[in-house]
């Protein structure tokens, strides 16, 4: 990779702009909640933990049967700064959980937390501003969440509509994107 344009190119065509791994990562938020309100807290809070080891490999899974390659130049350096914000989120998903044993709600909460810093890198990653908007809004959300003493299917819905919202607008810009490169 010759320069940062061009690094970030190769990561948005490969991964189709991130749009499916936050669309992924809104079902499985969605599905957080449903256990939350069907079952217990707690349930919810291991499908969000275990559901969200597997965002990755679905959304690869899911972007090749539409058409996305899933990987990017192995010469890309942006593909380190993904794995070392994953590798940061992982490493804060503790913390979270610790949350959840003073008040089981504050895990979604910290949780939408710890994914809003994790997008505001795919702002550098993908050079796409968009991701600076979802993280504000994952994080505010999370604040009013607290603030209003949500209770965790609530929390763990709002994050699941937000990301599956922006999933899908952030589709629509690369599917955009494609068709103008492919016109030129």
């Amino acid at each position: 990779m010759n320069n940062l344009q061009e690094a970030q190119s190769d990561m948005r065509t490969g991964y189709g702009h991130g749009s499916i791994g936050v669309f992924i990562s809104g079902i499985v938020w969605i599905t957080a909640s449903l256990m939350v309100n069907y079952y217990s807290p707690q349930k919810g809070i291991w499908t969000l933990i275990i559901g969200g080891m597997l965002i990755f490999p679905l959304a690869t899974l899911l972007g090749k049967l539409i058409g996305i390659k899933g990987g990017h130049n192995k010469s890309n350096p942006l593909g380190k700064l993904a794995m070392e914000g994953t590798i940061w989120m992982i490493m804060c998903i503790p913390l979270a959980y610790g949350l959840s044993l003073v008040h089981v709600e504050w895990f979604f909460q910290g949780m939408l937390l710890i994914i809003a810093g994790r997008y505001l890198t795919f702002a550098s990653i993908y050079g796409l501003r968009m991701y600076w908007i979802l993280g504000s809004i994952l994080g505010l959300a999370a604040y009013i969440l607290f603030k209003i003493e949500a209770e965790a299917f609530i929390s763990a819905l709002t994050g699941g509509l937000i990301e599956t919202l922006f999933g899908i607008v952030i589709y629509v810009i690369y599917k955009n994107d494609k068709l103008k490169i492919a016109k030129q």
